[in-house]
């Protein structure tokens, strides 16, 4: 028979396993949580509506040619499957017929083509077996392919004005994989530098490029149970499930081919972003629309950017398979009343 001594060095061991099992545990579930995706990396995008609200003096277009006031998924998918003919030599890219985006990162930089330079992030492991990141640059082309959305709008006002995001306007989680993915993703818009009159060719109209992008970051404020872990075990950083203060976050500008730590910050590969446009998870208030652009009088083409920021803290494994809704009304009213 075991003396009671035998029996507490038993029971001390099984309390250390317990806690020794509890501990690695807990080490497993930080450790599985960081930043971009390394298991699932399919996003769903379930709808992509674009309108202009009923203000006098805005048009809006997916061709430069054919106006309307409400812009379908379809309408916009019907430029790269031949559907409508107006504007053949346009790069819009909707990845595999709007069914998954991967993590991809910017700065906001256009090239000299007027287009944003995304960077598509791979996770790996540097020399001594730590969590490294590469990156790749990431060059749109017209189809269902690619790791981003983008596509080109046209606007056509009477005069010099503002273009406001309304309250209808938000990025949202579908109904199918709610995982808190909309929390890293970001719309970004590239206006042209100059303007077209209505009569002109579709060529010249369609020809049009800018140079600067305006980042939109809605839902900085919200983040879930895995993105506080994220932004805590990667970043360093403390944040709530609600009201937090929009976090600074490091676009990447160059491509990274030997790997680099996860919390870099290392200027040759990376940019502070600091975004144009921002709004909370409640959405934008109704008696005040978020800015979007300036226009000038005529016709304008505006590159449409939707994308999934892998440098964001929400951007981590659990969130992979979740699915995003985009939508966008413009005014040019700031708020419901024309004020």
């Amino acid at each position: 028979m075991k003396s009671k001594s035998d029996r507490r060095k038993k029971k001390k061991r099984k309390l250390l396993l317990a806690i020794l099992m509890l501990l690695l545990t807990g080490v497993m579930t930080v450790t599985t949580s960081y930043a971009w995706f390394t298991a699932n990396k399919t996003v769903t995008v379930n709808t992509i509506n674009v309108n202009v609200a009923a203000s006098s003096g805005l048009q809006i277009s997916v061709d430069g040619v054919e106006w309307k006031p409400v812009i379908t998924n379809d309408d916009i998918l019907n430029t790269i499957n031949g559907t409508n003919e107006n504007y053949p030599t346009n790069k819009n890219q909707f990845p595999q017929g709007l069914n998954s985006l991967a993590p991809v990162s910017t700065d906001g930089t256009v090239d000299i083509e007027g287009l944003m330079e995304m960077y598509l992030g791979e996770i790996g492991s540097d020399d001594g077996g730590n969590y490294a990141l590469t990156a790749t640059k990431d060059n749109e082309v017209q189809g269902t392919t690619g790791n981003f959305i983008a596509f080109d709008l046209f606007f056509q006002v009477q005069k010099d004005s503002t273009v406001y995001l309304t309250n209808l306007s938000s990025i949202k989680a579908g109904p199918e994989q709610q995982t808190g993915i909309q929390n890293a993703a970001r719309a970004g818009f590239i206006v042209s530098s100059e303007t077209a009159n209505a009569g002109d060719p579709a060529g010249t109209i369609q020809a049009l490029k800018g140079t600067t992008a305006r980042i939109w970051e809605p839902n900085y404020d919200v983040h879930t149970k895995a993105g506080i872990a994220n932004a805590s075990s990667v970043y360093g950083k403390t944040v709530n499930a609600t009201g937090n203060d929009r976090l600074d976050y490091y676009g990447v500008t160059a491509e990274i081919t030997e790997g680099v730590a996860l919390d870099s910050t290392d200027a040759t590969y990376f940019t502070a972003v600091t975004p144009d446009i921002t709004s909370v998870a409640s959405g934008i208030p109704a008696a005040t629309y978020a800015k979007a652009f300036d226009l000038k009088a005529g016709v304008s083409k505006v590159r449409v950017y939707l994308w999934v920021e892998g440098q964001d803290v929400d951007c981590e494994n659990v969130a992979s398979g979740g699915s995003i809704a985009f939508d966008m009304q413009f005014s040019l009213n700031e708020n419901v009343d024309g004020g």
